[in-house]
């Protein structure tokens, strides 16, 4: 190959603009994937944002801000704070969201609104976040007080749901000083798991029924029929970011430990050992057609390098985390010609009843597209590298201190 001088110079700016991308921790890599390639709302002829109010923003902007933490670096701060205010308005009120809708998902993004109220102390934010803690007091509940995921989707609990309310229930409790809260969030954590876990492998089935009347649902045990990765992802997820705001002297906190115990337990058990990452139906790893998703794997790193952090599991889950990481840097985590970094292997989406019907069968999670940069699988990565980075920044202090 043969260049001009303007030619050469090109060339040699692209190298060293792959090379500074290359030299940057992954999270940070991440980020800018996050803020540059996701959501292209083309409809409304906007850049850089999601076409409404949703779940799988809120999960990249709370991975953005764990970024932000790790490097106090403003422009993380600056791009959480316009994403929210694209929705959120002056009085209060959220473009797109709709109370009456009693859909849990929508819950989640007022973490990002409890992040900015602390950090700015704006009435707009604390206003929007109360919005949604009073969709929790009147959402639809199951004959013991267990949201149901949405009220198209009646008397059933989803695992995915447990995430998308809970940290924000925990958090707003703590922040605005509801003690009786941590009762009824517990009480979503044993439901959950009461209903949904099989004791011979230890895993959490994705849904329950208990009206039974679901096609989906096993008819003795209102069940759904299989073991769905992310959905145990967005579980174990939601019992280490509720825990960090659950009070310390509540009767229920050991008992959530405890199950995150359990979760951990049949997780590490499901790890796929030749590249420590997780199959999409997790108990069949060696089924026709069942594959490694990243999502879950993100998710399940998350999950078992901070509860480790924080106290809440054995140090052993270190190892487990680790191989996972290592995995999902090996197969998922890839960098284009131009420096981007890019998550591959994401599973777009994954439900229960609607329509078109999904019967949660085998053959039905297989079929859900594998995409490349899924929100929901770079948000989790974003929050799997910041812990291991946390982590690596840890051992490397250790070994300095002995040294």
């Amino acid at each position: 190959m043969t260049l001009n001088r303007p030619g050469l110079f090109i060339f040699v700016l692209l190298v060293a603009l792959y090379a500074a991308a290359q030299s940057k921790p992954i999270s940070e890599q991440a980020a800018a994937t996050a803020m540059t390639v996701l959501w292209r709302d083309a409809a409304k002829y906007e850049s850089g944002y999601p076409a409404k109010w949703t779940y799988d923003h809120g999960l990249v902007l709370k991975g953005i801000e764990r970024v932000w933490i790790n490097t106090d670096d403003k422009q993380y701060f600056d791009f959480i704070q316009r994403s929210i205010d694209h929705f959120v308005a002056n009085d209060g009120s959220i473009r797109t969201y709709s109370l009456d809708e009693y859909n849990i998902d929508n819950i989640l993004p007022g973490r990002n609104l409890l992040f900015l109220y602390k950090a700015t102390r704006q009435e707009k934010y604390q206003k929007a976040a109360t919005l949604l803690r009073e969709q929790l007091k009147t959402h639809p509940r199951t004959s013991e007080g267990g949201f149901w995921h949405k009220k198209i989707y009646p008397s059933q609990m989803w695992l995915d749901g447990l995430y998308m309310g809970e940290p924000f229930y925990a958090e707003y409790a703590a922040t605005f000083n509801e003690p009786a809260a941590f009762d009824d969030i517990a009480k979503q954590f044993v439901l959950m798991e009461r209903h949904s876990r099989d004791d011979k492998t230890g895993l959490l089935y994705h849904g329950w029924d208990e009206s039974k009347q679901q096609r989906w649902a096993n008819p003795q045990t209102g069940r759904s029929p299989n073991f769905w990765g992310r959905a145990m992802g967005w579980y174990a997820m939601a019992l280490v970011d509720t825990l960090d705001y659950f009070p310390e002297k509540h009767k229920q906190r050991a008992e959530l430990v405890a199950i995150l115990n359990r979760l951990a337990q049949a997780v590490a058990k499901y790890q796929e050992p030749r590249s420590g990452l997780w199959y999409q139906v997790l108990d069949k790893g060696a089924a026709k057609g069942n594959y490694l998703e990243a999502s879950a794997a993100c998710m399940f790193v998350y999950a078992l390098a901070k509860g480790v952090r924080d106290g809440h599991l054995p140090d052993s889950y270190m190892q487990v985390a680790k191989s996972g990481y290592r995995g999902i840097l090996r197969e998922f985590v890839k960098t284009d010609a131009s420096g981007r970094l890019n998550l591959e292997g994401t599973v777009n989406v994954g439900g229960l009843g609607g329509n078109p019907y999904r019967d949660g069968s085998y053959e039905y999670y297989l079929s859900e597209k594998v995409v490349t940069n899924d929100p929901k699988g770079i948000g989790a990565l974003l929050l799997a590298a910041t812990e291991m980075e946390i982590a690596g920044k840890k051992r490397k202090l250790r070994s300095s201190t002995n040294e």
